[in-house]
């Protein structure tokens, strides 16, 4: 007897992963994103940040000061690998119009008070104008001229503690009482592309599973039909088996995906894999069931196919900001940090970053890979909860109607 039910527990769930593989294939709008977002996608943002780093990035320069401060520090921005002054102009009107014209990607600007205040013992500014056609432009102006800055800031402190009379000895020893040495093992060159692409790759496993599932949960219940209607022998405990088979139409498909841009993607592109093949995979398999009962909760909301663009598309470079990829986690306030234990991808890309961007094991994500199992338990029970109580009020919804028809 209790064999029985086994046979018909797994033939009912293989049954609802057979029906909803064939209702995703029949949706030409899920398949395109499945296909231009899950395969498309990763080797788009690839292609835009094939060349991770630039160097002499073209800037102008609009000297309005004039003095030996401002000229030394313009001298010590040519210097630096990052920037190139193409051209040093008269005026800002001159310096935009070559911006205008494509001829420089940046423009600094020293105001006309800017030796006079360094000459008073006062703080100064100076202007950083950047071209944001790309993110690399900006990059490189920015930390070019904070690199010149920093340096600018030490050799000050040292020209007025020289003045003050203190020897060369207390000097050094008052203005870098500690000696360091940069060291960035897993980016030395700053590439834009392996901090970026590495989170980007995890985050797309969970959009486009949450925008398939969205879309054809949608366009569903947009024709009176829901995803939680299930014969009475599903009834009460058949919801596990409409969540199995549901989840794993979707697992098994997005298996495939997350092994394309967790393995086949960084080989293509020379993306460092520092990490052991079995463990990514091990974090893999756990990411993409969080991400399945985390997509069947939040569709449990969308009523309309529309919806999905409308309502999630602003989502995603939200949610890539609470990975903390570029800004620390350590950061956020305290709602934000609230907000980021909602989606998968805050711990997910965490564990990819730490195995296969740092090359750790799976004790280097081992508090990420615990949060991605207790999430994956709370959404199995939303998810449990949601379905069970929208086939209830089918059915219910059901029953009033046939009694009314019946009077």
């Amino acid at each position: 007897m209790r064999s029985n039910y086994i046979r018909k527990w797994f033939a009912d769930a293989f049954g609802t992963m057979a029906h909803e593989l064939k209702e995703i294939w029949k949706d030409g709008g899920v398949m395109l994103i499945i296909l231009a977002a899950g395969l498309v996608y990763p080797l788009l943002y690839n292609l835009i940040y094939l060349k991770g780093t630039v160097s002499d990035v073209p800037v102008a320069v609009v000297d309005e000061a004039d003095c030996a401060d401002s000229r030394r520090f313009i001298r010590e921005i040519e210097a630096t690998p990052e920037l190139s002054i193409q051209a040093e102009c008269m005026n800002m009107q001159e310096a935009r119009q070559l911006m205008e014209d494509g001829k420089v990607r940046g423009i600094i600007l020293f105001p006309s008070d800017f030796g006079e205040k360094l000459s008073r013992n006062q703080t100064t500014v100076f202007s950083v104008y950047a071209d944001m056609s790309s993110f690399l432009f900006y990059k490189n102006i920015l930390m070019g001229t904070n690199f010149v800055m920093l340096h600018e800031i030490g050799q000050i402190q040292m020209e007025r503690l020289a003045a003050s009379g203190m020897t060369g000895q207390e000097i050094s020893q008052t203005v870098k009482p500690l000696m360091y040495e940069d060291n960035n093992p897993f980016n030395k060159a700053f590439d834009y592309s392996y901090f970026l692409i590495s989170a980007i790759l995890m985050l797309i496993i969970q959009q486009v599973m949450l925008y398939s599932m969205s879309m054809l949960a949608g366009t569903k219940r947009e024709r009176n039909i829901s995803f939680a209607t299930m014969t009475d022998r599903f009834e009460g405990r058949g919801v596990v088996r409409v969540l199995t088979g549901r989840g794993g139409a979707y697992w098994l498909i997005f298996l495939g995906i997350g092994l394309y841009v967790a393995f086949i993607v960084p080989a293509l592109f020379g993306i460092p894999q520092r990490g052991s093949f079995g463990d990514v995979l091990t974090m893999l398999l756990f990411f993409i069931t969080d991400c399945v009962f985390f997509s069947m909760t939040w569709s449990t909301f969308i009523t309309r196919r529309e919806s999905v663009f409308l309502i999630f598309l602003s989502m995603s470079p939200i949610a890539l900001f609470l990975t903390g990829c570029s800004w620390p986690t350590c950061s956020f306030p305290w709602f934000w940090k609230m907000c980021s234990y909602l989606f998968p991808s805050t711990f997910g890309v965490q564990a990819f970053m730490n195995m296969s961007t740092a090359g750790g094991g799976m004790w280097a994500a081992q508090e990420q890979m615990t949060a991605i199992v207790i999430q994956t338990i709370v959404y199995f029970i939303t998810s449990y909860i949601a379905v069970y109580v929208e086939n209830r009020l089918i059915h219910r919804r059901q029953a009033l109607a046939e009694g009314s028809a019946k009077e």
